[in-house]
């Protein structure tokens, strides 16, 4: 089955440059289009795309609220790729901290495009950590710090968290680790579970601004 995509930006010519990329792939279909982030539940709940790319800023609904609408309303809600300008935007680190699954820049080349939408599909991080580094030393807050000490993580997954925050998959966590990639799966899990954080990206996020991952 084909990767579904929503894509919603108030821009036409970047709806449909994301479009004439996307739906050259085989196994991507774009299923619909929005131009705020105020049509995209009814949407999502019509469609039942499997991946959202989503502007973050918007004039009537932004990103990072539509973000948190559909995580909030949306029974098993697709992954969300926020689509940016700015890779040092505090809008994107606020969409990420909402629930947002990555972020894509703009000015992206169409292969890293397609890599994006695919990996979010999967499940993988898409993140680039010097841009989240930054992001978190300029917009983190300290709140962080006493769920990552709950955590209580052993060595093995404390090691797993540092890899993610790298950016790494987790066919390159297992290659690091010279361990097999269903050993990371789970490590990986158990990290989320016991940071309570939805997704990769929200358990990296808590790894910068608990300082558990120096941000600067």
């Amino acid at each position: 089955m084909p990767v579904t995509v929503l894509l919603v930006d108030d821009e036409p010519l970047v709806r449909a440059g994301l479009r004439a990329v996307l739906e050259a792939q085989d196994d991507i279909e774009v299923v619909g289009e929005a131009a705020d982030g105020a049509a995209v539940i009814p949407l999502v709940n019509r469609l039942r795309p499997d991946v959202v790319a989503m502007d973050v800023r918007m004039p009537l609904m932004d990103g990072i609220e539509a973000t948190r609408v559909v995580l909030r309303t949306v029974t098993d809600p697709p992954k969300i790729l926020v689509v940016t300008t700015f890779e040092n935007d505090e809008y994107v680190y606020e969409a990420l901290r909402a629930g947002a699954d990555g972020f894509l820049l703009k000015r992206a080349r169409p292969a890293e495009i397609v890599n994006a939408v695919r990996l979010v599909a999967e499940g993988e991080t898409l993140l680039f950590p010097a841009a989240v580094r930054q992001l978190a030393a300029e917009y983190g807050t300290s709140k962080a710090h006493a769920a990552m000490d709950r955590a209580a993580l052993t060595t093995r997954e404390a090691a797993v968290l540092r890899l993610m925050a790298r950016g790494l998959s987790n066919s390159e966590i297992a290659a690091e680790l010279v361990v097999g990639v269903e050993t990371v799966k789970t490590h990986v899990s158990s990290v989320l579970a016991k940071l309570g954080a939805r997704d990769r990206t929200q358990a990296v996020i808590a790894a910068y601004e608990s300082g558990f991952v120096a941000p600067g």
